[in-house]
């Protein structure tokens, strides 16, 4: 199986992801590309994306760059999330970028950049992710 097709059953196992509409461009361990639409559902006030919105997005991407770090049979949760955010989305489209910062045996800890369409900082979130033994 590919990455691609890979990435697509990671997203489709996450519901929300879906409802979401998070395409999964590049999934690589060293690190993931995905984006999500600007849509007037998934805004507050004033057109602007809604900063949950945004927040389960990066952790969207942070878990699927968690999972291609992942020892076989094994699975993660977030544990912790940090949030930063720089300016609003009124249109367009959001990618993140995720990147793992630390791989451990118990933890994976990854940072993912949210940019608008014009590669300008909308946020950055750093989250750790619990390392699940495979269930005997």
């Amino acid at each position: 199986m590919d990455s691609t097709e890979f990435a697509r059953l990671v997203v489709a196992s996450m519901p929300f992801a879906t409802t979401l509409q998070i395409e999964v461009g590049e999934l690589k361990p060293h690190q993931v590309i995905a984006t999500m639409a600007w849509a007037p559902e998934r805004c507050t006030t004033g057109g602007m994306l809604h900063g949950g919105a945004l927040m389960a997005f990066a952790d969207t991407a942070g878990a699927v760059c968690a999972v291609a770090n992942l020892p076989q049979g094994a699975s993660t949760s977030t544990i912790e999330s940090k949030t930063n955010f720089f300016r609003a989305v009124r249109a367009g489209t959001v990618t993140a970028t995720s990147l793992p910062l630390h791989v451990g045996r118990t933890t994976i800890v990854v940072q993912t950049d949210l940019t608008d369409d014009d590669d300008k900082l909308v946020a950055r979130v750093t989250q750790t992710q619990a390392v699940l033994a495979p269930k005997k």
